[in-house]
């Protein structure tokens, strides 16, 4: 299937931790992403049977679906594959949009299928639909000196990334767009750098 054929829904999953606690943490940006496509769309999330949070509506002319799984991230999968059977939806018809440790801080690649690169969220999802969906993988970089990598996602952005932050977070929303928009040879034109 070719996403310029799928009617819809598309499930725009993004990935985080749930709990205020979280919010602001780098492992989170999916989850932040997805708060601003449904802000722009004006949907509200609500509770699913999936254990995740939905909210739907219409983007680019395209039914969606975007979720927040409300398990911790390493358990992605469980929630993303349920809302996938509820609504339906082939894996090319899911997207997850998630931190991305080896790209730079700001820095934007959109791919079908591929590793999860250590990503224990894209892990769980991978386990469940196997490869074959979407990712838009927003650029975190890596820890500074010996940190771990754990406490380096789990951290919030530093004052100096919060500077571009907003701008960031407003980029992935607009390459998830993109995708559904154009498809993914475009909006990868557009987007990857």
């Amino acid at each position: 299937m070719s996403d310029e054929a799928y009617e819809g829904p598309w499930l725009i999953v993004g990935l985080g931790n749930p709990g205020e606690g979280f919010a602001r943490n780098r492992h989170n940006i999916g989850f932040m992403v997805v708060d601003l496509l449904a802000e722009r769309i004006g949907a509200r999330f609500k509770a699913h049977k999936s254990r995740a949070q939905v909210a739907e509506g219409r983007l680019c002319g395209q039914r969606v679906v975007l979720a927040k799984p409300m398990t911790f991230m390493n358990l992605s999968g469980g929630p993303t594959t349920a809302l996938r059977d509820f609504y339906k939806a082939p894996a090319s018809a899911v997207v997850a949009v998630h931190d991305e440790l080896d790209i730079d801080y700001a820095t934007l690649r959109l791919k079908l299928g591929g590793g999860d690169n250590g990503h224990n969220g894209l892990k769980s999802i991978t386990k469940s639909l196997g490869p074959g969906y979407h990712r838009v993988r927003c650029g975190i970089g890596r820890p500074p000196g010996r940190m771990e990598v754990a406490d380096f996602v789990l951290k919030d952005f530093s004052s100096a990334e919060r500077k571009e932050l907003d701008w960031f977070v407003d980029r992935s929303a607009d390459a998830v767009e993109a995708l559904l928009s154009e498809g993914l040879e475009r909006a990868q034109g557009s987007y990857n750098s």
